[in-house]
C-alpha cells in the first residue's frame, strides 16, 4: 500500500532543471532564488472531477491540462515558467490512474522546463491543485488594466474549437477530432506571451471566453470595444457547427480556449505574432460590441462563472 511519501517519490519527484530552483521536492518548503531585475509571477487553478473534467476522464489528459491552464496565466502575464507546486485530494490510491496523470503532467512541464518542487495529498473527493511560478522582467509584466483607446484587439490561434470539443462530449455528433484534442490538451501560448511583453499594452489568456475575458480587460482599463464576427479565427468544424445550430454565440462564450487575447497600440501592428488574428478596436464607449453582417449589436452574454 502507497503512503502519502512513496506516493510522491515514486509518482511525482524529479530532478529541477532550472537555475533559479535551489531546494526542491522534500523538505517542509521549496526553494527559490529571484534574478535581479525579474519579479515573480504567481498563478493558482482548482481543477475539480465533475465541474471541470469529466468523471472518468482520461487520466493523462487530466494532468496535462491541470498543468497547461496554469502555464496559460503565466504566458498572459508574459511569465517565464520556472516551478509549480501540485496538490492532491484523492478519493483513493489507484496506481494506474496517479501513473497516467503524472505521465501527462510530467511531459508537458518537461517541454517547458518547469520544476515540480513540492506540494501535498489528502483523501477526498477528487480534487487538483497547482500553484505555478514564473519570471518576468520588472515592469514588463502585462496586465488587465492598461488597455488604450485606439488599441487593436488580437487573439492567438482559433476560437471555439475547445467549445465545440465540449459541445461534443455532451452528445453534439460531428467528425471533429482536433476539437477534442483542444478541449482536452490545450497549449499555453507561453512563447507568444514572451514575444508580446514590448508590444502589447494588456493581455488575458481566453479561459471562461471571449467575451468574459476581454470583458476583464475592458472594465479593468476603463473603455469598451467592438469585435468584428466576420474577423474571428473560426475552425471549419466551428463554422458547421454554427451553420448546422445558428449558434452563433457559442465561439463567443465558450470556455476552455486558453488562448491568449491581448490588445496592442497601432504603431507596433506589424510586430505582432504570425500565429495572431486582428479580431476587433478598443473604443471609449463602454461595454463590448459585436459587428456582424454590417449590424453592431451590445454582447452581454458571458461565458462561464462559478456560483452564477
Amino acid at each position: 500500500m502507497l503512503t502519502e511519501f512513496s506516493l510522491i517519490d515514486r509518482f511525482f519527484k524529479n530532478l529541477p532543471k532550472n537555475p533559479e530552483t535551489r531546494l526542491g521536492i522534500g523538505d517542509d518548503c521549496a526553494l527559490l532564488s529571484i534574478p535581479p531585475g525579474y519579479e515573480l509571477a504567481i498563478t493558482t487553478d482548482t481543477m475539480v472531477e465533475g465541474v471541470h473534467f469529466f468523471v472518468g476522464a482520461n487520466p493523462a489528459q487530466v494532468g496535462h491540462k491541470l498543468l497547461a491552464v496554469n502555464l496559460s496565466d503565466l504566458a498572459a502575464m508574459g511569465a517565464t515558467p520556472i516551478a509549480v507546486t501540485l496538490a492532491l485530494t484523492l478519493p483513493n490510491v489507484d496506481e494506474n490512474w496517479l501513473g497516467e496523470f503524472s505521465a501527462g503532467f510530467l511531459k508537458l512541464a518537461q517541454m517547458y522546463n518547469v520544476d515540480l518542487i513540492g506540494g501535498d495529498t489528502t483523501k477526498g473527493a477528487l480534487t487538483l491543485t497547482v500553484q505555478a511560478i514564473g519570471l518576468v522582467p520588472w515592469q514588463q509584466s502585462l496586465k488587465r488594466s492598461t488597455a488604450k483607446v485606439g488599441d487593436l484587439i488580437y487573439m492567438t490561434g482559433l476560437l471555439g474549437e475547445a467549445g465545440l470539443g465540449l459541445k461534443m462530449m455532451q452528445g453534439y455528433r460531428c467528425d471533429a477530432e482536433n476539437a477534442l484534442v483542444r478541449f482536452h490538451e490545450p497549449i499555453p501560448r507561453i512563447e507568444t506571451g514572451l514575444a508580446l511583453r514590448k508590444i502589447a499594452s494588456a493581455c488575458i489568456d481566453i479561459s471562461d471566453g471571449l467575451a468574459s475575458d476581454l470583458g476583464h480587460i475592458l472594465l479593468q482599463s476603463g473603455v469598451g470595444a467592438t469585435l468584428d464576427f466576420d474577423k474571428l479565427p473560426l475552425s471549419d468544424d466551428v463554422k458547421n457547427y454554427i451553420q448546422n445550430t445558428g449558434d452563433t454565440l457559442m465561439p463567443l462564450i465558450s470556455g476552455d480556449d486558453y488562448e491568449l487575447c491581448f490588445t496592442v497600440p497601432a504603431r507596433f501592428a506589424n510586430r505582432v505574432p504570425k500565429n495572431c488574428t486582428a479580431i476587433g478596436i478598443i473604443e471609449s464607449e463602454s461595454g463590448l460590441r459585436l459587428k456582424k453582417a454590417g449590424q453592431i449589436e451590445t454582447l452581454t452574454e458571458k461565458g462561464y462563472e462559478h456560483f452564477s
